[in-house]
Protein backbone atom coordinates (compact mmCIF):
# COMPACT_ATOMS: atom_id res chain seq x y z
CA UNK A 1 0.00 0.00 0.00
CA UNK A 2 3.13 2.57 0.73
CA UNK A 3 4.60 1.77 -2.37
CA UNK A 4 1.43 3.22 -4.23
CA UNK A 5 1.40 7.11 -2.48
CA UNK A 6 5.45 7.82 -4.37
CA UNK A 7 3.67 6.57 -7.57
CA UNK A 8 0.88 8.88 -6.57
CA UNK A 9 2.99 11.83 -5.49
CA UNK A 10 5.06 11.33 -8.73
CA UNK A 11 2.02 11.28 -11.05
CA UNK A 12 0.50 14.16 -9.79
CA UNK A 13 3.60 15.97 -9.66
CA UNK A 14 3.81 15.30 -13.56
CA UNK A 15 0.55 16.53 -14.01
CA UNK A 16 0.49 19.65 -12.55
CA UNK A 17 4.34 20.29 -13.84
CA UNK A 18 3.18 19.66 -17.15
CA UNK A 19 -0.29 22.08 -16.81
CA UNK A 20 2.09 24.70 -15.80
CA UNK A 21 4.16 25.21 -18.49
CA UNK A 22 7.09 24.59 -15.74
CA UNK A 23 9.35 23.14 -18.33
CA UNK A 24 11.22 24.73 -21.02
CA UNK A 25 9.53 23.56 -24.35
CA UNK A 26 6.46 21.96 -22.47
CA UNK A 27 4.81 21.06 -25.71
CA UNK A 28 6.95 18.00 -25.75
CA UNK A 29 6.27 17.51 -21.90
CA UNK A 30 2.63 16.29 -22.30
CA UNK A 31 0.41 15.78 -18.88
CA UNK A 32 0.24 12.45 -17.61
CA UNK A 33 -3.56 13.14 -18.15
CA UNK A 34 -2.94 13.65 -21.71
CA UNK A 35 -0.67 10.14 -21.75
CA UNK A 36 -3.65 8.23 -20.88
CA UNK A 37 -6.58 9.89 -23.43
CA UNK A 38 -3.60 8.60 -25.64
CA UNK A 39 -3.24 5.19 -24.46
CA UNK A 40 -7.28 5.24 -24.64
CA UNK A 41 -7.43 6.27 -28.12
CA UNK A 42 -4.66 3.86 -29.44
CA UNK A 43 -6.48 0.82 -27.99
CA UNK A 44 -10.03 2.32 -29.40
CA UNK A 45 -8.50 2.29 -32.76
CA UNK A 46 -6.67 -0.86 -32.67
CA UNK A 47 -3.38 0.58 -32.95
CA UNK A 48 -2.17 -0.47 -29.38
CA UNK A 49 -3.47 -4.31 -29.96
CA UNK A 50 -1.90 -4.42 -33.34
CA UNK A 51 1.13 -3.72 -31.87
CA UNK A 52 1.40 -4.99 -28.30
CA UNK A 53 0.51 -8.22 -28.97
CA UNK A 54 3.70 -9.18 -31.21
CA UNK A 55 5.65 -8.15 -28.45
CA UNK A 56 3.93 -9.68 -25.93
CA UNK A 57 3.44 -13.34 -27.70
CA UNK A 58 7.67 -12.94 -28.50
CA UNK A 59 8.57 -12.44 -24.85
CA UNK A 60 6.28 -14.81 -23.82
CA UNK A 61 7.53 -17.68 -26.27
CA UNK A 62 11.10 -16.32 -26.13
CA UNK A 63 11.01 -15.85 -22.41
CA UNK A 64 9.57 -19.70 -21.84
CA UNK A 65 11.81 -21.26 -24.27
CA UNK A 66 15.56 -19.73 -22.67
CA UNK A 67 13.70 -20.10 -19.33
CA UNK A 68 13.01 -24.04 -19.91
CA UNK A 69 16.69 -24.52 -22.13
CA UNK A 70 18.61 -22.40 -19.30
CA UNK A 71 17.17 -24.31 -16.21
CA UNK A 72 17.95 -28.13 -17.91
CA UNK A 73 21.67 -27.04 -18.94
CA UNK A 74 21.90 -24.92 -15.35
CA UNK A 75 20.43 -28.07 -13.84
CA UNK A 76 22.93 -30.61 -15.20
CA UNK A 77 26.16 -28.40 -14.79
CA UNK A 78 25.08 -28.03 -11.14
CA UNK A 79 24.14 -31.59 -10.77
CA UNK A 80 27.02 -33.42 -13.03
CA UNK A 81 30.50 -31.98 -12.08
CA UNK A 82 31.75 -33.25 -15.60
CA UNK A 83 29.44 -31.30 -17.29
CA UNK A 84 29.83 -28.34 -15.40
CA UNK A 85 33.06 -28.48 -15.77
CA UNK A 86 32.69 -29.24 -19.75
CA UNK A 87 30.04 -26.13 -20.28
CA UNK A 88 31.14 -23.61 -17.85
CA UNK A 89 34.27 -22.02 -19.79
CA UNK A 90 31.52 -21.81 -22.56
CA UNK A 91 28.91 -20.34 -20.58
CA UNK A 92 31.30 -18.08 -18.97
CA UNK A 93 32.86 -16.64 -22.37
CA UNK A 94 29.35 -15.96 -23.78
CA UNK A 95 27.52 -14.98 -20.70
CA UNK A 96 29.00 -11.18 -20.60
CA UNK A 97 28.28 -10.27 -24.41
CA UNK A 98 24.78 -8.03 -23.94
CA UNK A 99 21.91 -9.90 -25.78
CA UNK A 100 21.98 -7.05 -28.22
CA UNK A 101 25.55 -7.36 -29.08
CA UNK A 102 24.16 -10.66 -31.25
CA UNK A 103 21.56 -8.48 -32.91
CA UNK A 104 23.84 -7.80 -36.43
CA UNK A 105 25.03 -11.72 -36.45
CA UNK A 106 21.11 -12.58 -35.84
CA UNK A 107 19.95 -10.19 -38.59
CA UNK A 108 22.57 -11.84 -41.21
CA UNK A 109 22.02 -15.48 -39.70
CA UNK A 110 18.34 -15.91 -39.09
CA UNK A 111 17.00 -12.36 -40.89
CA UNK A 112 14.99 -9.99 -40.57
CA UNK A 113 11.79 -11.98 -39.59
CA UNK A 114 9.40 -13.03 -36.46
CA UNK A 115 12.12 -15.44 -35.14
CA UNK A 116 14.58 -12.66 -34.62
CA UNK A 117 13.23 -10.92 -31.79
CA UNK A 118 12.12 -14.24 -30.12
CA UNK A 119 16.08 -15.47 -30.54
CA UNK A 120 17.26 -12.91 -28.80
CA UNK A 121 15.10 -13.01 -25.71
CA UNK A 122 16.25 -16.31 -26.09
CA UNK A 123 19.41 -15.44 -25.83
CA UNK A 124 19.03 -12.52 -23.12
CA UNK A 125 17.03 -15.07 -20.78
CA UNK A 126 19.38 -18.59 -21.54
CA UNK A 127 22.80 -17.42 -19.98
CA UNK A 128 21.31 -16.01 -16.62
CA UNK A 129 19.08 -18.37 -16.05
CA UNK A 130 21.40 -21.21 -16.58
CA UNK A 131 23.82 -19.61 -14.51
CA UNK A 132 21.87 -18.52 -12.00
CA UNK A 133 20.55 -22.47 -11.67
CA UNK A 134 23.61 -24.09 -11.81
CA UNK A 135 24.70 -21.48 -8.76
CA UNK A 136 21.59 -22.22 -6.39
CA UNK A 137 22.46 -26.06 -7.15
CA UNK A 138 25.92 -25.85 -6.07
CA UNK A 139 25.23 -23.91 -3.29
CA UNK A 140 22.71 -26.49 -1.80
CA UNK A 141 23.95 -27.47 1.50
CA UNK A 142 25.76 -31.29 1.33
CA UNK A 143 24.78 -32.32 4.32
CA UNK A 144 20.85 -32.82 3.27
CA UNK A 145 22.13 -34.49 -0.17
CA UNK A 146 24.02 -36.74 2.50
CA UNK A 147 20.73 -36.97 4.69
CA UNK A 148 18.55 -37.84 1.65
CA UNK A 149 20.87 -40.54 0.64
CA UNK A 150 21.27 -42.35 4.15
CA UNK A 151 17.45 -42.51 3.83
CA UNK A 152 17.92 -44.48 0.69
CA UNK A 153 16.41 -41.99 -1.98
CA UNK A 154 17.53 -41.98 -5.50
CA UNK A 155 19.80 -39.54 -7.16
CA UNK A 156 16.52 -38.27 -9.38
CA UNK A 157 14.63 -38.17 -6.23
CA UNK A 158 17.50 -36.32 -4.16
CA UNK A 159 17.42 -33.62 -7.24
CA UNK A 160 13.56 -33.32 -7.46
CA UNK A 161 12.83 -33.07 -3.86
CA UNK A 162 16.10 -31.66 -2.24
CA UNK A 163 18.29 -29.70 -4.59
CA UNK A 164 15.73 -27.88 -6.83
CA UNK A 165 13.35 -27.03 -4.56
CA UNK A 166 16.44 -25.29 -2.15
CA UNK A 167 18.10 -23.10 -5.54
CA UNK A 168 14.61 -22.08 -6.11
CA UNK A 169 15.43 -18.67 -4.43
CA UNK A 170 18.58 -17.97 -6.61
CA UNK A 171 16.28 -19.44 -9.63
CA UNK A 172 13.77 -17.37 -9.46
CA UNK A 173 16.04 -14.28 -8.73
CA UNK A 174 17.15 -14.93 -12.38
CA UNK A 175 13.52 -15.11 -13.72
CA UNK A 176 12.43 -11.69 -12.50
CA UNK A 177 15.37 -9.80 -13.27
CA UNK A 178 14.66 -11.75 -16.93
CA UNK A 179 11.55 -10.87 -17.09
CA UNK A 180 12.25 -7.20 -16.96
CA UNK A 181 15.57 -7.16 -19.11
CA UNK A 182 13.10 -9.28 -21.95
CA UNK A 183 10.90 -6.73 -22.45
CA UNK A 184 13.34 -3.96 -22.24
CA UNK A 185 15.27 -6.18 -24.85
CA UNK A 186 12.05 -6.59 -27.11
CA UNK A 187 11.51 -3.14 -27.42
CA UNK A 188 15.49 -2.39 -28.32
CA UNK A 189 15.17 -5.17 -30.82
CA UNK A 190 11.85 -3.67 -32.77
CA UNK A 191 13.16 0.05 -32.93
CA UNK A 192 16.44 -1.70 -35.07
CA UNK A 193 15.05 -4.21 -37.01
CA UNK A 194 11.72 -5.27 -36.53
CA UNK A 195 8.34 -3.04 -38.49
CA UNK A 196 6.19 -4.04 -36.01
CA UNK A 197 5.36 -4.20 -31.83
CA UNK A 198 5.88 -1.33 -29.36
CA UNK A 199 9.57 -0.69 -30.46
CA UNK A 200 8.54 0.39 -33.84
CA UNK A 201 5.24 1.83 -32.56
CA UNK A 202 7.73 3.99 -30.77
CA UNK A 203 10.49 4.65 -33.67
CA UNK A 204 6.80 5.41 -35.88
CA UNK A 205 6.02 8.05 -33.10
CA UNK A 206 9.10 9.53 -32.93
CA UNK A 207 9.42 10.25 -36.71
CA UNK A 208 6.07 12.11 -36.27
CA UNK A 209 7.36 13.88 -32.84
CA UNK A 210 4.33 12.77 -30.66
CA UNK A 211 5.79 12.87 -27.19
CA UNK A 212 2.24 11.65 -26.08
CA UNK A 213 2.58 8.42 -27.95
CA UNK A 214 6.11 8.05 -27.28
CA UNK A 215 5.48 8.24 -23.09
CA UNK A 216 2.41 5.81 -23.41
CA UNK A 217 4.87 3.07 -25.16
CA UNK A 218 7.44 3.91 -22.24
CA UNK A 219 3.85 3.74 -19.77
CA UNK A 220 3.25 0.40 -21.27
CA UNK A 221 6.50 -0.95 -21.35
CA UNK A 222 6.95 0.00 -17.31
CA UNK A 223 3.58 -2.01 -16.56
CA UNK A 224 4.34 -4.65 -18.45
CA UNK A 225 7.69 -5.12 -16.71
CA UNK A 226 6.26 -4.68 -13.27
CA UNK A 227 3.59 -7.33 -13.99
CA UNK A 228 5.97 -9.78 -15.24
CA UNK A 229 8.30 -9.36 -11.86
CA UNK A 230 4.98 -9.38 -9.91
CA UNK A 231 3.87 -12.78 -11.26
CA UNK A 232 7.05 -14.37 -10.52
CA UNK A 233 7.59 -12.98 -7.18
CA UNK A 234 4.11 -14.81 -6.26
CA UNK A 235 5.15 -17.95 -7.73
CA UNK A 236 8.30 -17.82 -5.87
CA UNK A 237 6.46 -17.40 -2.95
CA UNK A 238 4.00 -19.72 -3.66
CA UNK A 239 6.06 -22.57 -4.24
CA UNK A 240 8.95 -21.85 -1.74
CA UNK A 241 6.01 -21.67 0.84
CA UNK A 242 4.59 -24.79 -0.07
CA UNK A 243 8.12 -26.46 0.09
CA UNK A 244 9.08 -24.89 2.93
Amino acid sequence: MYGVIPVAIALVAWEAVARLDLVPGGMFFPPFSMVIEEIYDLAMTGVLAENFMPSLLRVVIGLASGSVVGLLIGTAMGWNRQVGRTLGPIISLLYPIPALGWLPLMMIWIGINELLPITIIFICTFFPICYTTATGIKSVDLRFVQAARSLGASDLRILITVIFPMALPDIFTGLRLEAGMAWRVIIAAEMVAIPTGIGALLMKAESLVRVDIILACLLILSVMCFCFERMFLFLESSLIDRWR
